[in-house]
This record gives structure tokens, sequence and C-alpha cells, in this order.
């Protein structure tokens, strides 16, 4: 399955656009790793464990959306697009992903 910021694979023309996939994952922050991560906003340097779990999440998602793509037939996602977002105040990660599934030759 090839996932694509672009609207176009080169040298792969589209054979059909099977329609917009979509995929989500929320994870929750724990209290140790936000008290870590407030140390770290204080002394400087990067959260390694928001990171990893954000990396988690990202992954979750687009292997969501992909699994959507292949039910639907496709071979590509084309125009892919991730997007960030904290919800229930703060306490939860949430990664959401959109693209459109295609069929190329």
């Amino acid at each position: 399955m090839i996932l694509t910021t672009t609207n176009t694979v080169e040298g792969r023309p589209v054979e059909a656009y099977l329609g917009i996939v979509t995929g989500e994952a929320i994870l929750g922050a724990n209290i140790f790793r936000d008290l870590f991560a407030g140390i770290r906003d204080i002394i400087g340097g990067r959260s390694g464990s928001y990171e990893k779990v954000l990396r988690q999440a990202r992954d979750a998602a687009l292997k969501e959306m992909q699994i959507e793509a292949e039910k639907l037939g496709g071979t590509a996602i084309l125009s892919v697009d991730i997007d960030y977002q904290t919800v229930g105040q703060g306490t939860m990660l949430m990664v959401s992903c959109s693209g459109t599934a295609v069929r190329l030759r």
C-alpha cells in the first residue's frame, strides 16, 4: 500500500478513485508521564515519553486508514493528512488522518 501526501504517484496512473478513508487513534497520557514532561518543560529538552505515545498513535491511525482502503480494493492512499489534538481537558492525545483511497494501474 502506497501512502503519500501528494495527489499523484509518479508513473502510476489512477485507475479508480474509491473514496475518502480515515483513521483515528486516541491514547491516554498517564500521570507520571505528565509529571516528567512538566519537569522537562521547566528545564528544557525533549519529552521522549510523549514522542513515543504520539508515534504509536500516528502509526495506529495510519494502519486503520490503510485497512479501510484495502477493504475498498485500494492500492494507494493519496493526499494523506495527519492531525494531532488533545481531548478530555488535555488528558488524552488524538491523532486523526484522512486521504483518498485509489486503485493504481
